[in-house]
């Protein structure tokens, strides 16, 4: 056989054996579900040689930043709505629009003695500062504002509020003990079937309009659909239960 045969079957060989080329996938996640998305983008990296880059804040600016061109190529919204919003502009690729996670909104206190089962910390005001996510911009400040309004309470605690830009910055109010207390999304203090040390109330799913998460494909990168793919795998769902999400397949 020639050398240049040679050369060339190898090459072939070669070429049988080896990955498709690895890319870069830009992801704009809501703030709620970056551990989750860190999580499970090690995990794909590791099994597809892609790379995960991420950039996280609160669903609004992201998909302001989106209609402004930002050069992402997936979103994971905390709701539905920008999502549906990105389709109707034609923002995305077609038919990739779906339900990644349902989150579930959660009254956190590192101290473990100051939210009971009566809430009697919320029924007295006996606190300096509830922190809670921005209305406007945060569909988990949004349901908090639900859940207070709903009892009564956001009025009178509108001078004991310190609003998070974002509900990562919302939990970083409360872990840092900048503020006593706030509602945050479950997944910021759940794991692996445990709450985070402190005191917590799960509210009850009737007291605030489902918080559906949806996520879209913003760009024709193969890359980015085998990501998408892997978080609606087995493995990616199992990921995102353990950070106490629901998911359509488990409702």
């Amino acid at each position: 056989m020639s050398t240049l045969r040679t050369a060339s079957v190898l090459m072939c060989a070669l070429g049988a054996s080896m990955p498709a080329l690895a890319g870069e996938i830009k992801v704009a996640v809501a703030a709620n579900f970056l551990d989750a998305i860190t999580t499970l983008g090690e995990q794909f990296e590791q099994t597809s040689g892609h790379k995960v880059l991420i950039s996280s804040g609160s669903t609004g600016k992201l998909y302001a930043q989106i209609q402004n061109e930002a050069p992402f190529d997936v979103f994971f919204a905390a709701d539905d709505k920008r999502p549906e919003l990105l389709e109707q502009e034609n923002a995305i690729v077609p038919g990739s629009r779906f339900t990644y996670a349902m989150g579930t909104l959660v009254l956190w206190s590192p101290d473990d003695k100051l939210i009971d089962n009566d809430l009697t910390v919320l029924k007295n005001g006996d606190f300096r500062f509830l922190a809670v996510a921005n209305p406007v911009t945060a569909p988990y400040g949004r349901a908090a504002q639900q859940v207070l309004t709903g009892m009564g309470l956001w009025q009178d605690f509108s001078k004991k509020m310190v609003r998070g830009e974002n509900i990562g910055q919302t939990y970083q109010y409360v872990y840092s003990r900048n503020a006593d207390l706030g509602f945050v999304a479950k997944s910021q203090v759940f794991s692996q079937g445990e709450y985070a040390d402190g005191s917590w109330w799960e509210v009850p799913a009737e007291l605030y309009s489902p918080i559906v998460q949806q996520a879209v494909q913003l760009t024709d990168s193969a890359a980015a659909t085998e990501l998408l793919e892997f978080v609606r795998s087995e493995q990616g769902l199992k990921v995102i239960h353990a950070y106490g999400y629901g998911t359509e397949a488990a409702n």
